[in-house]
């Protein structure tokens, strides 16, 4: 069962906003290597408002996630295309619809 999350909001810098767009895009690639990450998604808002959301099925997963590839590329990125540094939300999941093929 899914039972944690991480909610990471992000503006991107005047200018920088597809730049933005497409750093996000690729960390596609590092979400699906991780085998405890249950799910990944890269969000846009409007045109320089994005977010991260991600959900585990425990801390141990959740935990790994923080110490891998994806949040060392954030924090590196972060200071050339967003306004501030990464804000990451923990979160507990209290119910969710899993999703079903097609």
């Amino acid at each position: 069962m899914t039972k944690l999350a991480l909610y990471v909001p992000l503006e991107a810098k005047p200018g920088r906003e597809e730049e933005a767009a497409e750093f996000l895009r690729s960390l596609l690639p590092l979400a699906e290597a991780e085998l405890g990450t249950v799910t990944w998604y890269a969000l846009r808002f409007d045109h320089n408002t994005f977010a991260i959301f991600d959900a585990f099925p425990d801390a141990a997963s959740r935990d790994a996630h923080l110490a891998g590839n994806i949040a060392v590329s954030l924090i590196q990125q972060a200071p050339e295309l967003f306004v501030e540094p990464p804000e990451i939300k923990r979160l507990d999941i209290l119910a969710y619809k899993a999703h079903r093929g097609g």
